[in-house]
């Protein structure tokens, strides 16, 4: 399979001039996750997932882990509470195989699964070992500029049978969903019309000549 057309690079959280308590703010879009809808598909506890996603201070809790079951593969399905703009991920894992060594990120395709992973993702990132939560993958803003729903395919990892992950972090801005506009405006159109434009314009007509 042909690499690198679509795969996004790494930074060094290092490189960012920031001090620890703003650089964890920027990783708070697991706050914005609507966690009682989040699934993780072929996880090997039922629940272990949604476990990977918390702040980026408590990255390093290593008794909180993903691990696959059948195969290398995990499959993400990460709703919003409202609309994001993602900017970057970390993915940490072990020092060893079962590391994550490809990442395919889907936007807006609720309930995904793996037969859907099989068309064209919408980034591609092959990864490095992560054992300290440190390498950031930055997104391409323009097209993950209004995401509601995030798919995150772990599709391969480093050889071994199973894949492993301590923490997935998210990094972006939120902004809450007005779903209700519509319905307020159509209301106040259609409470208008015929009261007041008779009433203002009737007694006026008996001065004008």
């Amino acid at each position: 399979m042909a690499h690198g057309h679509s795969h996004g690079g790494c930074c060094h959280e290092d490189e960012h001039e920031e001090p620890p308590e703003r650089r964890g703010q920027a990783w708070g879009l697991y706050l914005r996750i609507d966690h009682e809808r989040l699934q993780c598909l072929n996880e090997r506890r039922e629940g272990s997932g949604a476990l990977v996603f918390r702040a980026w201070e408590e990255r390093g809790n290593r008794d909180q882990f993903v691990e696959s079951y059948e195969d290398e593969e995990l499959l993400f399905n990460i709703p919003f509470t409202g609309n994001v703009k993602l900017k970057g991920i970390i993915v940490m894992g072990d020092d060893d195989d079962t590391h994550p060594s490809e990442m395919r990120l889907f936007k807006n395709i609720p309930q995904m699964s793996f037969d859907d992973a099989a068309r064209e993702a919408d980034q591609m990132f092959s990864l490095n070992r992560d054992v300290i939560g440190e390498l950031e993958y930055p997104t391409k803003i323009a097209r993950f500029s209004n995401v509601y729903h995030l798919s995150i395919h772990i599709s391969k990892n480093f050889g071994a049978e199973t894949t492993k992950i301590y923490y997935i972090g998210l990094k972006g801005e939120w902004t809450e969903a007005h779903r209700h506009e519509v319905t307020i405006c159509n209301y106040e159109a259609a409470a208008n019309p015929s009261d007041h434009t008779v009433k203002q314009f009737t007694p006026h007509t008996h001065f004008i000549s």
